[in-house]
C-alpha cells in the first residue's frame, strides 16, 4: 500500500483528478479510497444532472471559466461515450419588473464569459416553452443540457480503471498516524494525498494542517417529480436568482429522459449525511453544526435565519409547488407527489467572515492538497476543474528534486501555505 498518489474521495472530482493524475505521471502508481461501493452514492450521483452553462458567475471567478469550458467537455464527453443527453436548453424568466435588471447582469456576465446566449421576448419565450412565465422578457441558454448524473460517475470510473488508477472502493479514511494513511482496510504509505472527501474535505483537511478557518456546513436539497403525462415541460426553467445567495431557487428541470422535477431546496441539515431520518446521525456532528447555525443565526454576513426558514418551508409540498407556479402555467398539486432522492451539498463555511464561499477553495503544500470546496457546478466543472488541480498538483512535484514517492504524511504540514 505505497502508491504514489493516494486520492481519498470516489466522486466525480476525485475520479477526475485520479485519471488526470495518471496522464501527467504515466509511470506513477495512483490509488483511489472511497468508502461507499461506488462514486455515485453522494452529491455526484444525487445532484440535478443539469450542464450548465456559465453565465451566472462573474467572470473572475474559477467557476466562470471551468463551467463554460466544462459544460462543452462534458457534452462532448457524453457524445462520444453513447451516454443519453438531452440537450433541451434552459430560460430565465423574470419574475416581476424589478427582475430585469438583474437579467440584463446575467446577460452580461455571459458576454464577458464567452458564453452563448440569446435575449428574447415574452413571446419567443413561449415558442420555446409554451407554458413559460415571464415578465417582458427571458434569456435563452442553447447550451444547457441534462444527463444522468450516475450513469456519467460510472463511465468516468471505467475510463479511470482502463488508465491504470487503482480503485479500494468501500475502504474508509480514518485519520493519519506516524506518516501512514489509516483506513479500515489497512494502512496506506503514498508519496502524495489528494482529499476530494466532499462532505469530509475540511475534517480530513485538518488532519494535515489545512482548512483552519474553513467548515463544511451541509444542505439538503429535494426534488418533486411531476406525474404530467400531457404536454409536459420541455425545457429548464429557471427565475433570475438573487446573485448574492449560492442556491439559485426553486426551479423546473428536465431530466434526460425527459421527466420533469420541481426544486431544490436548500435545507440546513444537521449532521453531514442526513438524507433520511436519522439515517448516517453522527452526534459530534449534530452538535457542531447547530452550534455554528445557531453563531450564523446572530452574526451572520447574510440573512441566515431568513434563508432557513424559506428553506424549512419548501419540504411543505404546497409550498415548494407554489413557488414553481409562478414560472409555469398548468402546474397543479396532484400531479407533483414523488419526491426523488435526497442529496447533500457540501458548502463551505469561513467562520472566521462568517460567510458562505461562493468559488471553489483549495490549500496544500509538498505532501498533500485539499479541494475544499467543490460546490455547484462542480459536477458540470469537473474536468477542467480536475486539470486545473493537477496542473496545480504538478508544479509542486516538479520543484520538488526528489522522485517519487516524495514525503511520509503527517502532521507536520506548514499552515496557511497553497490556497
Amino acid at each position: 500500500m505505497t502508491p504514489d498518489f493516494l486520492v481519498v474521495g470516489g466522486g466525480i472530482i476525485g475520479i477526475n483528478i485520479a485519471n488526470e493524475l495518471k496522464r501527467r505521471f504515466a509511470d506513477a502508481s495512483v490509488h483511489l479510497i472511497e468508502k461507499e461501493k461506488s462514486g455515485a452514492e453522494h452529491s455526484s450521483g444525487r445532484n440535478s444532472g443539469v450542464l450548465h452553462a456559465g453565465f451566472y458567475y462573474s467572470a473572475d471567478s474559477l467557476k466562470a471559466r471551468f463551467t463554460r469550458d466544462g459544460n462543452r467537455l462534458l457534452t462532448d464527453y457524453c457524445i462520444e461515450k453513447k451516454i443519453p443527453l438531452n440537450r433541451c436548453g434552459k430560460l430565465v424568466v423574470a419574475q416581476k419588473e424589478a427582475d430585469l435588471t438583474y437579467l440584463d447582469e446575467l446577460l452580461r456576465r455571459g458576454k464577458k464569459n464567452g458564453v452563448e446566449l440569446q435575449e428574447i421576448t415574452e413571446d419567443e419565450a413561449k415558442k420555446i416553452e409554451p407554458r413559460a412565465i415571464t415578465v417582458q422578457r427571458a434569456i435563452f441558454s442553447p447550451s444547457t443540457s441534462s444527463v444522468d448524473p450516475e450513469t456519467v460517475v460510472h463511465a468516468m470510473q471505467q475510463d479511470a480503471k482502463a488508465n491504470g488508477v487503482v480503485f479500494h472502493h468501500g475502504t474508509t479514511y480514518l485519520g493519519v498516524s506516524n506518516g501512514s494513511v489509516l483506513t479500515n482496510r489497512g494502512k496506506f504509505n503514498p508519496g502524495y494525498l489528494v482529499n476530494a472527501a466532499g462532505l469530509y474535505a475540511d475534517k480530513l483537511a485538518r488532519d494535515f494542517g489545512f482548512s483552519e478557518k474553513y467548515r463544511v456546513l451541509p444542505f439538503k436539497g429535494l426534488y418533486l417529480y411531476s406525474d404530467e403525462t400531457e404536454h409536459p415541460i420541455r425545457t429548464n426553467i429557471y427565475p433570475v436568482p438573487d446573485l448574492r445567495n449560492p442556491f439559485l431557487g426553486v426551479h423546473f428541470t428536465v431530466t434526460a429522459d425527459g421527466h420533469v422535477k420541481i426544486g431544490p431546496t436548500a435545507i440546513p441539515a444537521f449532521w453531514r449525511e442526513q438524507y433520511q431520518g436519522f439515517d448516517n446521525f453522527r452526534f459530534d456532528e449534530l452538535v457542531d453544526i447547530v452550534i455554528r447555525q445557531i453563531g450564523l443565526v446572530t452574526y451572520s454576513q447574510f440573512d441566515f435565519k431568513k434563508l432557513a426558514v424559506e428553506e424549512l418551508r419548501k419540504y411543505f409540498r404546497p409550498r415548494l409547488i407554489g413557488l414553481a407556479k409562478s414560472l409555469a402555467s398548468g402546474i397543479h398539486n396532484t400531479d407533483y407527489r414523488r419526491w426523488g432522492r435526497p442529496g447533500i451539498r457540501a458548502q463551505l463555511l469561513n467562520i472566521e467572515t462568517k460567510q458562505l464561499e461562493m468559488d471553489y477553495v483549495l490549500e496544500g503544500d509538498e505532501k498533500s492538497f485539499h479541494v475544499l470546496n467543490a460546490v455547484s457546478p462542480g459536477f458540470t466543472c469537473s474536468i477542467p476543474f480536475s486539470r486545473y488541480v493537477c496542473e496545480r498538483i504538478e508544479n509542486i512535484v516538479n520543484r520538488n528534486p526528489s522522485p517519487l514517492p516524495l514525503y511520509p504524511l503527517g502532521h507536520t504540514s506548514p499552515k496557511g501555505r497553497g490556497g
